[in-house]
């Protein structure tokens, strides 16, 4: 689905979910502003200034870290070790030039952080691949955030999870917000949605066909938008992020 002039902004300290239909052209969008896509026309502002985005380590240097349903974790490692994961913490074995993993380390700076996000986890030494959905969708996130942040794209975070784990996972994304980071939250789940969201920008056919503050908004609402794309245009003429 190709975009066609979306105007959409996003806020630090403050989470925009971004809705539709399949094949409204969320995932381009999402894709665009991670790197994944190039943009053929219009402009990205980031914090007032136009930035390229081409590739992926573009959109990763300006701040722009996205959480996709795949979560892109090394199942076979522990939790410091994918949090670390190319930005390794070195220790230097004594009378030797060898340098090593400081797992002690990684492994207290990791705890640190997670007790930061309030994300609540017994044991970091196990492979990822024993933990449960919810917490692995935490980690992934908190991977993300671990890398100066600014904003953070989540695709549809509590897909397959349980009640509990879901719970977890949108308190998480609130704990973000109020630390001050951008969150664009991509979802079917009008549930989940109600609960995390400041404000929901609609799209159909790649256009904005409705933007909606939560409290001046209802599921009706939003379902209509989605549905039928009936709603109020956006005027502006740029891309905001």
């Amino acid at each position: 689905m190709a975009l066609d002039a979306v105007d959409f902004s996003a806020d630090g300290g403050e989470v925009v979910a971004l809705l539709g239909d399949n094949g409204a052209g969320k995932s381009t969008l999402m894709n665009t502003l991670s790197g994944a896509l190039r943009a053929d026309g219009g402009r990205i502002l980031l914090a007032g200034n136009a930035v390229r985005i081409e590739r992926p380590k573009d959109s990763k240097d300006l701040g722009i870290e996205t959480v996709y349903q795949d979560l892109a974790l090394c199942d076979n490692v522990d939790v410091p070790t994918n949090l670390f994961l190319g930005r390794e913490v070195m220790q230097r074995v004594p009378a030797t030039p060898i340098r090593v993993f400081a797992k002690r380390r990684m492994a207290q700076l990791t705890r640190q952080f997670l007790d930061q996000l309030e994300i609540e986890l017994s044991d970091l030494g196990v492979p990822v691949k024993f933990l449960s959905g919810g917490q692995r969708q935490s980690i992934a996130i908190a991977k993300a955030v671990s890398n100066q942040a600014k904003v953070v794209i989540l695709d549809e975070p509590t897909a397959a999870l349980g009640v509990v784990q879901t719970e977890n996972v949108l308190n998480l994304v609130k704990t973000l917000r109020d630390r001050g980071l951008c969150i664009i939250y991509i979802s079917h789940n009008m549930e989940d949605v109600f609960q995390v969201a400041d404000r929901m920008v609609v799209l159909k056919n790649g256009r904005v066909v409705g933007e909606r503050r939560r409290a001046d908004t209802n599921r009706d609402e939003i379902a209509r938008l989605i549905i039928t794309g009936s709603g109020g245009m956006h005027d502006r003429a740029e891309n905001d992020v």
